[in-house]
């Protein structure tokens, strides 16, 4: 099978390396992990990746199951990416109450 080059190997390059570098894993590094595990699984290369995002799941003591049941619950909480849990997810944040009349 011919290795093939995933338009978002550079981009998710840099995330596994932040990744690798998070000791703890917050909340953010969990989800994306768990989003790079599925979108190279099953892919014919970036074996670098592969390699390295269950590099991660050992330095952060978790295995995919557990990886996916933290981020499920994530997500059933609230979770969105660049919010804080419990933030307003939606609406451009413009308050009408101080208008006049």
């Amino acid at each position: 099978m011919d290795e093939q080059s995933h338009p978002l190997h550079a981009i998710d390059r840099q995330v596994v390396d932040a990744l690798l570098a998070a000791q703890v894993p917050a909340d953010a590094h969990l989800v994306d992990a768990a989003r790079l595990l599925s979108r190279y699984d099953g892919f014919p290369g970036a074996a670098d990746l592969r390699d390295d995002l269950e590099r991660v799941l050992r330095l952060w003591g978790l295995d995919r199951n557990s990886l996916r049941a933290r981020t499920r619950s994530l997500w059933a909480a609230g979770y969105r990416p660049g919010l804080a849990v419990g933030g307003e997810a939606v609406g451009s944040g413009f308050d009408t109450a101080d208008e006049a009349g």
